[in-house]
Order: structure tokens, then C-alpha cells, then sequence
């Protein structure tokens, strides 16, 4: 049972606080903790402006949000680490340990997608928005997933 989720994208400005926002956002069965990093964070950015933009049109304030480097100690053996895109995990197993590959999934491919979620950095606003309706259908089913282990774990 996974007692924390830590979305991972590159710089942490983007994609995976956007996706930690929205699960937290999400009636889950149980409290777990909920957390975004980045692969390449040489020092704490606020989230990009367009996605901040996208957020609180969507009602979600994120101003206060800060980026953070993903280090090895933010992965422990109940922690499930989701990936924006299949070429981050090797970078993320050279952070956290090879040993924790089963932990470490592609979002969409977890709950049953095909395509990756975009990254829109450099692109007009509106693709800020489309990655945004992405991750939320998205996180929708991750939801659904989490609670569906959730009982699971519970009728055993």
C-alpha cells in the first residue's frame, strides 16, 4: 500500500505540481502524501507564470509553490513515484536506487493510457491548458486506482 506519491517531471515547475495538485484535490480513501519533484532543480523556481495562470483559473492557487530537487530520501519502500514520460526513469532510479524499479511508473501508463502527458514549457498558453485537462482526466483515474488498492489492501 502506497503511503506517499511523488510525481516527478524536470524541472518541477510544471507537469508534476500541476499533477500533485490535482490529486490532492481528489476525495481519496485515506491520507497519503502527496508530493512533486525535479530531476534538474539547481535551485527552488516558483511554477512557471502560464501554469500558475491555468491553475487559478481553474481554482487551484499555487503561488506559494517552490521547486524541488528529487533526492534519495524522498522515496522510501511505501513511496509510488510517477514519471511524466518513459525517458525519466532511468534518471530517477540514478537518484533513488535501481532496486526501487518496481516503484517508479509512467502516470498514464499506470491507469491505463497510451500517450505520455505533453510537456507545454516554451509553448503559448493554450497548451498549458491542454496539459492541464490531460493531467486532471489523468489524475481522475489515478484516483480511482489508489482507492480500488486501497480496498484491495483493506480485504486482505
Amino acid at each position: 500500500m502506497w503511503d506517499k506519491v511523488v510525481f516527478v517531471c524536470k524541472s518541477d515547475t510544471c507537469r508534476a505540481p500541476m499533477a500533485a495538485a490535482l490529486l490532492r484535490e481528489c476525495n481519496l480513501k485515506r491520507d497519503i502524501e502527496i508530493e512533486a519533484r525535479g530531476l534538474v532543480v539547481l535551485f527552488p523556481e516558483p511554477i512557471n507564470q502560464k501554469v500558475s495562470a491555468v491553475m487559478i483559473s481553474n481554482g487551484i492557487n499555487m503561488e506559494d509553490y517552490m521547486s524541488e530537487q528529487l533526492v534519495a530520501e524522498d522515496v522510501d519502500a511505501h513511496t509510488l513515484v510517477l514519471v511524466m514520460e518513459a525517458k525519466h526513469i532511468p534518471q530517477v532510479l540514478a537518484i533513488i536506487g535501481e532496486d526501487k524499479l518496481p516503484q517508479v511508473q509512467v502516470l498514464t501508463t499506470l491507469v491505463g493510457e497510451e500517450l505520455e502527458i505533453m510537456d507545454p514549457y516554451g509553448a503559448p498558453l493554450p497548451s498549458y491548458g491542454l496539459c492541464f485537462e490531460s493531467l486532471s482526466k489523468t489524475i481522475k483515474k489515478l484516483a480511482v486506482w489508489l482507492n480500488e488498492q486501497e480496498e484491495t489492501a483493506g480485504n486482505e
